[in-house]
């Protein structure tokens, strides 16, 4: 039945868009270069996708859960607010592999109203679900959404899900989730633990990266350029910052460990770099010339970094 009703409303819809498009083409070359034919063409165009989310609202009604997960996707490449709204009751559909798709089409929705919606999922029976929610609620960008991140690492068992809430923090830009990130970089190293010790170590860089710059957006190394093609812009905001003072010789100490990953130690001089702090220089340049040529080359732009925010 599901099936039924769900070709017979992608057929619909296909038929109307090829109509609209039609009519498009027809309006261009009657109407050419005018005011009317630009709103006509819009007003048309929002009735295409309000036919289009009324089609993927009953999906999510009435399909089975391919059909319902295949709504989600679409809904989210739409990339709007309406579309997120319309997901909405799928966070609580009886399918955890629905509801963990769910998450990530409601990240249009206002940020504090994103920031509700996903925080009960991290209590989701389902460690994917607790997975996904947290992962999700980092695309926010909400300090908001630090609390509940630091609740799910201070309580969850699984690994994935924890390296996912650690990940999450970064991009809240909130100095609340320093310290217990922290507490996981302070550790004894582990292969099993590697993945979690290195997105803690990015996070930590990352939230200091929203405070200084704005920005939490990075890519380490930028590239392997001459230094006049590095973006070294940002203040030393986090510079005096107690829980950052308190960061650095944790950081620090990942950096200089041999025993952690080539991936936990170059996150770590990341870090270093953004918080701009001058007490890591001496650390950062004894890796400058590091075998490792991603650290050597991250321990570099740190220095920049640095440099750059004492002129």
């Amino acid at each position: 039945m599901g099936k039924a009703i769900d070709s017979n409303l992608e057929a619909r819809a296909q038929e109307y868009r090829l109509l609209v498009r039609a009519f498009f083409f027809r309006a261009l070359r009657v109407f050419r270069g005018s005011a009317f034919c630009l709103i006509l063409l819009l007003s048309l165009g929002v009735s295409a996708q309000t036919q289009d989310l009324d089609r993927l609202s009953l999906a999510l009604q009435k399909g089975n859960t391919e059909q319902k997960r295949e709504a989600l996707f679409q809904l989210r490449n739409l990339r709007s607010e309406i579309a997120s709204r319309a997901a909405l009751s799928a966070l609580r559909d009886s399918d955890p592999i629905v509801r963990a798709t769910a998450a990530a089409s409601v990240v249009f929705l206002p940020k504090q109203e994103a920031v509700a919606a996903l925080v009960p999922l991290l209590n989701d029976r389902d460690a994917f679900v607790r997975k996904e929610a947290a992962y999700t609620l980092g695309r926010v960008e909400s300090p908001d959404a630090a609390a509940p991140l630091v609740g799910l690492l201070q309580r969850e068992k699984d690994l994935e899900v924890l390296a996912a809430a650690a990940i999450g923090l970064g991009p809240t830009g909130n100095p609340a989730g320093v310290e217990p990130l922290l507490a996981i970089l302070k550790r004894r190293p582990s292969e099993e633990t590697e993945f979690l010790r290195r997105s803690a170590a990015r996070s930590v860089g990352r939230i200091a990266q929203v405070i200084n710059t704005g920005s939490g957006y990075t890519v380490t190394p930028q590239n392997f350029l001459p230094d006049k093609y590095k973006k070294t812009n940002g203040e030393a905001l986090t510079a005096d910052q107690q829980v950052f003072e308190a960061a650095v010789p944790v950081l620090s100490a990942v950096l200089q460990n041999r025993r952690e990953s080539d991936d936990t130690r170059r996150e770590a001089a990341y870090a270093l770099g953004e918080m701009r702090s001058p007490v890591s220089i001496g650390v950062l340049r004894s890796n400058q010339n590091s075998p490792d040529p991603y650290l050597a080359e991250i321990s570099r732009e740190a220095l920049l970094k640095i440099e750059a925010a004492k002129k």
